[in-house]
């Protein structure tokens, strides 16, 4: 991903962009030889003390034999995404995407084990599912814990974190913020939050929050 210095967003931008509930993402990994990447949709738990990523999939998933090959993976989270056309940029009239995208480089490690694996759907159950403490997942018992032979971990040891919040900042402050009325106005798809994203980096340059 292509980051220019006035794209960049630093880590308090990313931890809160992030903590607004975005916790799906892309996951890739490099493909077995003579085939392509493996990429995967999935939910992820950040563990932003421990510096790790936990996440579970089923056992088939073909992402494990890709990790076993090479276990450097990469997860992004990417919202926040426009069409910005030509003629709301000024000249040349040149349109463009906004977006905000942020990748973390990981190496990825499988959990196997039935109590490892039952500690990473525990604390994915306390994320997600907070409003039922008491369903929980124990190995060997109950619905949940006869199912973990059919799912594997995995524990992602974040590497680096590039992040890239791209809304026209190199434009003068007032046209950024005039496009800002343009997405107001067309009101359709996800601009509500590409538009957010916009006056919130204006803000940045003008009040230098």
């Amino acid at each position: 991903m292509l980051i220019r210095s006035w794209d960049r967003g630093d880590e308090a931008e990313w931890r809160a962009w992030l903590a607004q509930g975005r916790d799906f993402g892309l996951l890739a990994a490099n493909g077995l030889p003579g085939r392509g990447p493996v990429l995967v949709p999935t939910h992820f738990l950040l563990d932003a003390v421990q510096g790790e990523i936990l996440l579970h999939l089923a056992a088939p998933n073909p992402l494990f034999a890709a990790v076993r090959a090479d276990p450097e993976v990469t997860l992004a989270v990417t919202d926040d995404y426009v069409f910005a056309p030509g003629h709301w940029r000024g000249e040349p009239g040149t349109p463009t995407s906004y977006y905000t995208s942020v990748q973390f480089a990981c190496t990825a490690a499988i959990v196997d084990g039935a109590a490892e694996k039952a500690e990473i759907l525990n604390r994915q159950l306390a994320h997600f599912q907070p409003e039922t403490p008491d369903t929980r997942v124990t190995p060997g018992a109950g619905p949940f814990g006869k199912l973990l032979p059919g799912l594997r971990g995995l524990r992602l040891t974040v590497r680096e974190v590039r992040a890239k919040f791209k809304y026209d900042d190199k434009k003068p402050a007032a046209d950024q913020h005039a496009i800002a009325d343009r997405l107001a106005e067309r009101g359709h798809g996800l601009d509500a939050g590409a538009r957010t994203q916009l006056l919130r980096r204006n803000a940045r340059r003008t009040q230098g929050l």
